[in-house]
């Protein structure tokens, strides 16, 4: 039986393989990759690595063993993830692993907004599947934010159409160690858990938080959906993944990525790190 990690060159994954290190040896965990090449430095610190592609089902043929614990973390490609998670749950399933915890949306079935729609297909998937479950709900990552604040400095704006929307993000590194503490765990089976952060800002409130630590001058520029849709593919982001941005903000408008359910910090054991602790990080 080993605890085996999906995604494990990932962002996610990368912290969560680190916060299971810190838990249990080395020899108890096991990674599933694409590239055996890009997990090499995992494979010399004693972690059993496996190959195998969400988009080729052959391929994870013997990637679980019974009794493993295995986290899914949901595919990047957004359109493609149904299949790919699907062929992840399957093969689990024909293995018998103990557990598979999925990594989806806060909200689950009550998350309205288009980038939700393949998790909750998934969840219902693992549903059906009738494997053993944990529900790993994210919320917003601070780093969907502080990733652009090259941009916002630049142009002295946080820019969106959330209105006054607030978003209970928390660092990626907090929902790996959440994730961490559930493969590690006892009493998780059949849980669900909505993680986010302890406290909810707005757009306003970051741009004010940018503003402070920086000593620059960056206000919010709040615009109409079809705006902010034009600004972002005249920044060259694709259309299609423009509109399931500016559909995200149209929820964070309606108060989906707002609840604070403290789930993250009761499974973390510590309060959610900060946004303001995020925007220092960034700007060092």
């Amino acid at each position: 039986m080993s605890i085996v990690v999906t995604g494990a060159t990932g962002s996610l994954g990368r912290l969560v393989v680190e916060e299971l290190l810190a838990r249990v040896p080395a020899t108890e965990l096991a990674v599933l990759v694409r590239s055996e090449e890009k997990a090499a430095d995992l494979a010399a610190r004693g972690i059993e690595v496996r190959v195998g592609d969400y988009d080729d089902p052959a391929s994870l043929d013997g990637a679980f063993r019974a009794g493993d614990r295995v986290l899914l973390i949901s595919g990047s490609e957004v359109g493609r993830r149904v299949p790919q998670h699907t062929a992840v749950i399957e093969a689990a399933k024909a293995a018998g692993v103990a557990q598979l915890a999925y990594t989806g949306i806060l909200g689950g079935p009550e998350a309205d907004f288009e980038l939700a729609a393949e998790h909750k297909t998934t969840e219902r998937a693992i549903l059906d599947s009738g494997l053993p479950y944990t529900f790993l709900r994210n919320g917003w990552y601070h780093e969907n934010y502080t990733a652009q604040l090259a941009s916002v400095l630049e142009h002295g704006a946080v820019v969106g159409s959330a209105g006054e929307g607030r978003v209970a993000s928390a660092a990626r590194a907090d929902y790996a160690a959440a994730a961490a503490a559930v493969l590690t765990g006892e009493g998780h089976l059949g849980r669900v858990y909505e993680l986010s952060g302890d406290t909810a800002w707005s757009l306003a409130e970051y741009a004010a938080e940018v503003a402070r630590q920086s000593g620059r001058e960056v206000a919010y520029s709040g615009l109409p959906g079809d705006a902010h849709l034009t600004v972002l593919t005249g920044a060259g982001v694709p259309e299609g993944f423009a509109a399931i941005l500016v559909d995200v903000d149209a929820a964070i408008s309606r108060g989906r990525l707002a609840g604070t359910s403290g789930d993250l910090a009761r499974l973390i054991g510590r309060p959610t790190t900060p946004v303001a602790e995020a925007i220092t990080a960034a700007l060092a």
